[in-house]
């Protein structure tokens, strides 16, 4: 079989030119056989190829910006910059949920501009229609959803429609930005595994019903603990108990109140968020057999945080 057939079946939605001299120049580097899976994006492309480069003594494959052939006991892999092979990924649709100002959202769209991120914020859901998260995105042109319904807001959605709404976005993850209300299961049954939330404490500790915002820092002040700082982790069907997938620590002065705990945490919130919405969008987020999350390092696949 050709290569040019063996690429069009991986790919169905790449168009295979025919072998000549990419347009745009390449940069190479030897891939010894044992090491082979050193681009994560395209790990499964490269294995399968990689085996059929040795049936021959030298196969030549182009797929856009990507040529691979066997030069003696070695691959040489060339590919096109870094900024090339993120433009042709495809980029995931996010759903946040907001109750208050926003600023992880806010952080997260930043970032999801600048090309940090490679998915795209595509609406918000919020339980309080005049928020500062409902106002910023209205701002941007990103929509906005009230759920759930109540008394107070009866354009709110029902669990049911709330799925079929973000089914109707496409969205590929949800991510709970200070959303005060408990998830329905309708939606964690929706969308397993792709649903996280950002707490600010070291979970599990001083987290559960009750625990939100200042509360959580007076807490934190109130216990001497001498550490704390954000969790970010899946969401189940109860309160911050779900599985935890990333962790960033702060120090617990002695003369720290609950307002500058709250605002040094709030500063590795900004940060860890983006990192872990990028793992998210990248697939680098894998599980171990006993169900713990991890994310895998984007430049060692052989490293986790």
């Amino acid at each position: 079989m050709e290569v040019k057939s063996i690429v069009a079946g991986l790919f169905s939605n790449t168009t295979t030119n025919s072998i000549q001299t990419p347009k745009k120049p390449f940069s190479a580097f030897f891939v010894p056989p044992s090491t082979i899976s050193s681009v994560q994006l395209q790990k499964r492309f490269f294995s399968y190829l990689y085996k059929v480069a040795l049936s021959t003594s030298q196969r030549v494959c182009h797929s856009k910006k990507i040529r691979i052939r066997e030069c003696r006991r070695n691959l040489v892999v060339e590919l096109a910059s870094d900024k090339d092979l993120r433009s042709e990924v495809r980029r995931r649709k996010l759903a946040v949920f907001v109750s208050g100002g926003g600023s992880n959202f806010r952080s997260i769209h930043e970032a999801s501009l600048k090309g940090l991120i490679l998915g795209d914020v595509v609406v918000l859901v919020t339980n309080k229609r005049g928020c500062g998260g409902a106002e910023f995105a209205r701002e941007k042109g990103i929509p906005v959803i009230l759920f759930p319904k109540t008394k107070d807001e009866l354009d709110g959605l029902s669990p049911t429609d709330l799925v079929a709404a973000l089914r109707e976005f496409e969205v590929d993850f949800v991510l709970l930005a200070g959303y005060l209300k408990l998830i329905p299961v309708e939606l964690i049954r929706a969308y397993p595994k792709s649903i996280i939330n950002i707490h600010p404490s070291l979970l599990p500790a001083f987290g559960g019903k009750g625990y939100y915002g200042m509360k959580v820092h007076k807490a934190v002040i109130a216990s001497g603990a001498r550490f704390s700082g954000p969790t970010i982790h899946f969401v189940d069907e109860h309160y911050d108990t779900g599985r935890i997938l990333a962790q960033s620590v702060v120090p617990v002065l002695p003369n720290d109140t609950a307002e500058v705990l709250a605002a040094k945490v709030l500063r590795e919130e900004h940060s860890l968020y983006v990192d872990v919405v990028a793992a998210l969008c990248e697939d680098r987020v894998l599980w171990r057999e006993d169900g713990v999350p991890l994310i895998q390092s984007k430049e060692n696949q052989n490293e986790y945080r």
